[in-house]
């Protein structure tokens, strides 16, 4: 008798899986993106500092991607791939890096108006759509989220502000909701994970895709028990944060950052589980480029940590761009999981298309793949050569090898299968798959840099 009933939960838990996926059921989408954490900043990736039991028990109940890449090695570019699914150069040089300091009212601060987002995508199609956190798209209106398919957003538009008093590096308030400066008090993660709770419990009803961009880790840099710096009027682009006591050790006031970003993780996951929602949500949760481990202005060490990886946030080294990944949805990915394929920001564009059943043929071209076979199914999909471009530091990976090509030096070639370090150069060893990964990278460049503005 026993035997036939856990046959049947079996089957009934299997059956389950597919009539949840498959037959219409349009999941609520949780999207936790992370400012400038590390490879090597979480637990589940090898931190023996940092503590995140809330992060690290979404990996053990879900699934870990090894070979997870930011689409850019800073924060614009990789926001401006999740937004459209596409490689975000198509939209102008200035995505090769973080949008500008200065700022004026030109359409090239931010990310066109007709770039078609996903939040646009989902609300078209039924969905309630809210962010919370760093837009760095568009500092002021009309390029803040609201326009660009966001039925509600609190949070910064620009690149950094201070964690309490929200001025950013240019001495300007900047805290919003929707198209209006609504200053708040708090620290940045608390309130972003506030606004996001109240989202989710005001639409639980309704299918909801949720953004939770954090400002944390990055800088100035500053834990919860840390003062506030920022004042109104002044300039702050050359001072990321002067009062920290030693400059030669930022980790522990970043430790304490990744430890408050775990914290709000456990506060969102129970506030699903309160409210009986996390069988119907999957939630994601990675980081927009890798970490600092040194900032040489103002001679900032030892921040971050991005693992074995060499290189660091602004590099097309692994350290630039490889970046944790966890999806966890219970009862659809099976727990433990850990999958090594090749997965960029882009592709949870079509990802979240196929989740909330729309045709992703109905868009323009997608450089984005879906990539939900790896997340629910662990399986492995169509390899394909994806690519990295900040001025004349370029990559280009296809299968195993990354060729990397920095200004007028020699290129490098590496087999990151067994150099995920990126020590041993084969390029002099093996010039045949030099020159056809040049010539790849050659046709891809030409591509999707055909609508750049002589600057």
């Amino acid at each position: 008798m026993k035997i036939v009933i856990i046959i049947i939960l079996f089957f009934g838990i299997l059956f389950g899986q597919e009539t949840i996926v498959a037959q219409g059921v349009r999941p609520n989408i949780v999207f936790i993106m992370i400012d400038d954490l590390g490879y090597g900043d979480l637990g589940c990736y090898g931190s023996k500092d940092s503590y995140t039991p809330n992060i690290d028990l979404l990996a053990k109940e879900g699934l870990l991607l090894t070979d997870y890449h930011a689409n850019g090695a800073t924060c614009s570019p990789t926001r401006a791939a999740l937004m459209t699914g596409r490689y975000q150069y198509r939209y102008g040089q200035r995505f090769e890096g973080p949008l500008s300091a200065t700022r004026n009212d030109s359409i090239d601060d931010g990310l066109p108006e007709e770039a078609y987002t996903i939040a646009e995508a989902l609300k078209d199609n039924g969905y309630v759509t809210g962010m919370y956190g760093k837009w760095h798209l568009g500092a002021k209106p009309p390029l803040l989220p609201a326009n660009q398919g966001f039925d509600d957003f609190v949070g910064l538009g620009y690149g950094d502000g201070d964690h309490f008093t929200h001025i950013d590096r240019l001495g300007n308030k900047d805290w919003w909701h929707n198209d209006s400066l609504k200053m708040e008090k708090g620290y940045s993660v608390d309130l972003i994970t506030d606004h996001s709770i109240d989202f989710i419990k005001k639409n639980r009803e309704a299918p909801f895709f949720l953004y939770v961009s954090h400002l944390a880790i990055h800088f100035p840099w500053q834990a919860p028990n840390d003062p506030p710096q920022r004042v109104e009027g002044r300039d702050y682009r050359n001072d990321k944060w002067g009062i920290i006591p030693n400059r030669k050790n930022v980790r522990p006031h970043v430790k304490e950052m990744i430890e408050a970003i775990d914290a709000s993780v456990g506060r969102i996951i129970q506030t699903l589980k309160e409210l009986k929602l996390e069988k119907n949500t999957l939630v994601v949760l990675t980081s927009d480029n890798g970490g600092y481990i040194e900032y040489k202005s103002g001679g900032f060490e030892n921040i971050s940590s991005n693992g074995r990886l060499r290189g660091q946030k602004g590099t097309v080294y692994e350290g630039g761009h490889r970046v944790p990944f966890i999806a966890y949805w219970p009862g659809i990915i099976n727990a433990g999981k850990v999958s090594n394929e090749i997965v960029m920001t882009m592709d949870m564009y079509p990802s979240f298309l196929e989740l909330a059943k729309i045709n992703s043929a109905d868009f323009k071209a997608l450089d984005g793949i879906n990539v939900l076979p790896i997340l629910l199914e662990n399986k492995e999909i169509l390899k394909r050569s994806v690519y990295w471009k900040i001025k004349d530091n370029k990559a280009i990976r296809q299968g195993d090898y990354k060729l990397i090509m920095i200004g007028h030096k020699e290129p490098e070639l590496y087999n990151l299968s067994i150099d995920i370090g990126e020590k041993n150069n084969l390029s002099l060893k093996k010039p045949e798959i030099v020159k056809e990964m040049k010539r790849q990278y050659k046709k891809w460049e030409i591509d999707v840099t055909a609508n750049y503005k002589i600057q």
